[in-house]
């Protein structure tokens, strides 16, 4: 951490009365590092009982020109945009103009047929099974800061072959369904999403900054810029000209944000009424019947007792989060510029201060004594301690994406391989660690063979996570060079390349520098979460298929 720096920054005072909390410093204290001139930081926004009773812009909006961020800043807000989407598809049926069981190719005709129909509501919870297209760009070696025509987009998403999972059997989210609802709305509204938008939400609510970016050669006023830090300790430009809508697309501020945040307690929108706003918040249903987790772009949570819903969102250096704890009709806003920004955990800080003594502290359950432990009952995870050194290792959350474990001054330290993220976990309960100060995410450790354990469980948000411990192994000279070879995919119309290098195997994608892979298994190697499967025929290598997080079974051929 860098020393922190107090300097004032400029505060544009509104119509809105903003009160000096007395929890101000307090407030001010956890965004303390990014309150400097020369680095991006975030805007803030507190709304409590009706009214934002604190706002407040920490950093710079343009470094170029030494702009602060104040409360009226424009940042692009990643996927809370879906919110927008889905509310725009609910006026829709509202209207009698589509409605959510209907297939795609109502409104998509040219969209393939699948083995089990498609609906929007599929598409609405992320049950679809329809692969995500920014990882398929990804792969294909296509930039998202790039500009990126819709009808390229399309047509990848038309060229998958198959889906990731049957609709309905799971959730795995996936910004092609977004992107699609938006082609939805456009035909079922007889005009674009951004116009549907603005005409149907954004104006009605008085949201004067707000808007569908669906050119990116269009003026942004008071725009903030996004950034990353680079090797010297300062920041690089990160330059978007991405200007698909749907999956995400719309930019706005604090004070419009608010706006948007109250209407779900007094809807204006629409016929009026409360019925559409109820909607919002009914996650999908699995074809089990369990719930998908996922409401109308809206996660229903839990934190310290207190019911929350929320949503974050992510795009180059834009990091955004708006969360409503809907009892205490309380929200936090947060809108940050700068890629290393987390603004769902500054979010429960700034809820941490705000909603002291009404978190709700669980009572412990009475433990049920037993007179004795028979030799066959297996100890659970509760009763046995492990040592730091037992839990050392690499994890897999997700097919190719690792967690290593290790010890750093005598605490657990995490590095997501995949996106090189590191931080400590902290010991709470037996073999459970939080990172320090964070309760939202818990990393259990359990299933103990030999001297390490096996799985690590972890719970965030309501959800949970099994991952495996991945072990490596070694491979011959002759083995490696097996999997040598030009590998091309027709469903994104790319070719990698596998070389062997420094006996290890590496992958070479389009535009994209040359990967180590790590064999975990015969015929299957990670990198980066990335999961390469060889495939054989008769023995010989004929082909792989590729995971790569909302990406399942990509189908390459040898050539």
């Amino acid at each position: 951490m860098k020393k922190q720096l107090f300097l004032l920054v400029c505060i544009c005072f509104t119509m809105y009365s903003f009160g000096q909390i007395k929890e101000k410093n307090a407030i001010d204290q956890i965004f303390s590092e990014w309150n400097k001139s020369d680095v991006p930081g975030a805007a803030l926004g507190i709304v409590k009982e009706g009214k934002i009773i604190y706002a407040n812009g920490y950093g710079s909006a343009d470094l170029e020109h030494d702009l602060n961020i104040t409360q009226s800043s424009v940042f692009y807000i990643g996927s809370v945009s879906k919110q927008f989407v889905t509310f725009a598809v609910l006026l829709l049926e509202e209207q009698g103009k589509l409605n959510l069981d209907d297939k795609i190719q109502k409104y998509l005709p040219d969209f393939p047929e699948y083995e089990t129909p498609l609906t929007i509501r599929h598409f609405i919870h992320h049950t679809s099974g329809v692969r995500d297209y920014l990882t398929l760009m990804s792969l294909k070696g296509r930039s998202y800061l790039d500009h990126i025509e819709n009808e390229e987009v399309y047509d990848l998403i038309k060229s998958q072959e198959v889906l990731n999972f049957p609709p309905g059997e799971k959730y795995l989210y996936s910004n092609s369904c977004y992107f699609m609802l938006a082609m939805i709305i456009e035909k079922a509204a007889g005009e674009s999403l951004k116009k549907f938008a603005q005409a149907n939400i954004f104006d009605p609510l008085g949201m004067k900054n707000s808007m569908f970016y669906d050119d990116n050669r269009e003026l942004i006023k008071n725009k903030a810029f996004s950034y990353e830090k680079n090797d010297k300790g300062g920041f690089n430009n990160l330059i978007m000209r991405f200007d698909l809508v749907g999956s995400g697309g719309v930019y706005s501020s604090v004070e419009d944000l608010y706006l948007w945040d109250q209407n779900f307690y007094n809807n204006k929108l629409g016929k009026g009424g409360q019925a559409i706003i109820d909607k919002m918040h009914n996650e999908g249903l699995l074809n089990s019947g369990k719930s998908s987790g996922y409401a109308f772009a809206l996660q229903n949570g839990n934190y310290k007792g207190l019911k929350t819903v929320s949503h974050g969102g992510s795009l180059a250096g834009y990091r955004s989060q708006l969360m409503r704890f809907p009892n205490q009709k309380f929200s936090v806003i947060v809108l940050a510029n700068r890629e290393d920004a987390n603004p769902t955990r500054k979010s429960f800080d700034v809820a941490d201060v705000m909603l002291k003594g009404q978190f709700v502290i669980a009572p412990k359950k009475k433990s049920t004594e037993k007179k004795a432990i028979t030799k066959t009952s297996k100890k659970s995870k509760a009763t046995t301690k492990f040592t730091l050194l037992q839990q050392v290792g690499d994890y897999e959350i997700q097919s190719g994406a690792i967690a290593s474990i290790s010890v750093k001054n005598d605490s657990l330290f995490v590095t997501q391989k995949w996106n090189g993220s590191s931080y400590t976990i902290g010991n709470t309960d037996m073999n459970t660690f939080e990172i320090p100060g964070n309760k939202t995410i818990q990393f259990i450790f359990s299933d103990l063979k030999g001297k390490s354990t096996q799985i690590l469980t972890v719970f965030q948000n309501g959800r949970e996570t099994v991952a495996k411990r991945k072990e490596l192994i070694s491979l011959t000279e002759k083995e490696l060079n097996a999997y040598k070879g030009s590998y091309y995919s027709k469903e994104i119309d790319a070719s990698y390349q596998i070389v062997v290098k420094d006996n290890r195997l590496q992958l070479k994608m389009p535009n994209e520098t040359p990967m180590d892979l790590e064999a975990s298994k015969k015929d299957i190697f990670t990198s980066d979460g990335i999961t390469i499967r060889f495939i054989r025929k008769n023995g010989v290598i004929s082909g792989l298929k590729v995971d790569a997080g909302r990406v399942k079974n990509l189908k390459f051929v040898k050539k």
